[in-house]
């Protein structure tokens, strides 16, 4: 992935600019999103675009892509207009906190967001933005998803381990309630690395699933990973 651009079967995802380029988090997250239903979706921190690209790809709902940082804005504005669903995704340069949504707008909310929170940042602050949560914290999501989110709306999002599971004690806090829960091993013999969270207002009994997604050794793909991403990846 150290190209300046990412071909995917149905888009390119130009990235030569953006503060972080195409990585498994965001395809993970755009291949799994349940995006049933769904008629409005929000993409809080698309960065290249890709999430947004994707969720435009597997359903027929509009999509508004937010993204802080200029230069990422710029590129993921390009990657949108040169793909088939330009007029059904609109992109603004803007933070979570300083979007004027109507609230109670859209039905689905995700995002891949920065996570790092005690740990050295980098020199290049747009990649510091993007990787550390100064700027985008729990609190942050979760008060933007209560105030933009449907009433049945899911906020849908992926984390390291660690950082997931106090996104999930902070939730409840907050009156969000796990509804579907991907635990994820880079191998099998490797310990739980992400977590893809999707949570709704209504506390009910929520699923538990699993994904591995090497066999063992690197880039030799399971079933599973290869099924859900087969869509997008050209290898597939």
């Amino acid at each position: 992935m150290g190209n300046n651009y990412f071909r995917f079967k149905h888009f390119t995802v130009n990235q030569k600019e953006s503060a972080f380029r195409v990585g498994t988090d965001g395809v993970l997250l755009g291949a799994w999103a349940d995006v049933s239903g769904k008629t409005r979706i929000l993409d809080i921190g698309t960065g290249t675009g890709l999430i947004a690209l994707m969720l435009a790809q597997r359903c027929a709902a509009s999509v508004t892509a937010i993204e802080p940082d200029i230069r990422s804005f710029r590129e993921a504005s390009e990657n949108i207009k040169q793909s088939k669903w330009s007029e059904r995704i609109s992109i603004e340069n803007c933070s979570l906190q300083n979007f004027s949504g109507h609230d109670k707008s859209f039905d689905l909310i995700v995002t891949n967001p920065p996570y790092f929170i005690d740990s050295l940042k980098n020199p290049d602050p747009s990649k510091s933005v993007a990787r550390h949560n100064d700027s985008l914290t729990h609190k942050d999501i979760l008060e933007g998803a209560d105030r933009l989110l449907t009433d049945e709306g899911e906020l849908q999002l992926i984390m390291p381990y660690e950082e997931g599971q106090k996104f999930l004690s902070l939730a409840r806090e907050k009156g969000f309630y796990p509804a579907d829960i991907l635990n994820i091993r880079p191998a099998p013999d490797s310990e739980i690395k992400r977590l893809i969270l999707s949570f709704s207002r209504k506390e009910k009994h929520f699923s538990e699933r699993f994904m591995t997604i090497d066999k063992g050794k690197r880039h030799d793909f399971t079933d599973e990973y290869i099924a859900l991403t087969k869509d997008f990846y050209l290898r597939f």
